[in-house]
């Protein structure tokens, strides 16, 4: 199973298991990550699993859908890699993936 590492602004990190074909939001939710509120269960209606993907790993997450990209507008401190976690669907390919939350999502 595929082990993803979500880093705290703070710095502290929180590595779990993400089954293949979740998405990288479900599996924060499912493991209590803090930060990642996903208020709309993933329906990419809402900002609040914005993550940073660690450069390395954006080419393995895919690209960001027109939809994806009109929500990261709502987003705080957006940057070159944000996305919105719900968006990223957990493959094998993603194992090892690091991803970091912005310091508003505490």
């Amino acid at each position: 199973m595929p082990k993803i590492t979500y880093i705290e602004h703070s710095g502290k990190e929180h590595v779990v298991d993400a089954p293949v074909g979740q998405t990288v939001m479900e599996a924060a939710v499912k493991h209590a990550v803090p930060g990642i509120d996903a208020d709309c269960g993933g329906a990419c209606a809402c900002a609040t699993c914005h993550i940073y993907v660690e450069p390395d790993w954006l080419s393995k997450t895919g690209e960001q859908s027109g939809m994806e990209q009109s929500m990261l507008d709502f987003a705080n401190e957006v940057q070159d890699n944000s996305r919105l976690s719900c968006q990223i669907k957990v493959t094998e390919a993603l194992d090892g993936l690091v991803v970091r939350l912005p310091k508003s999502q505490h």
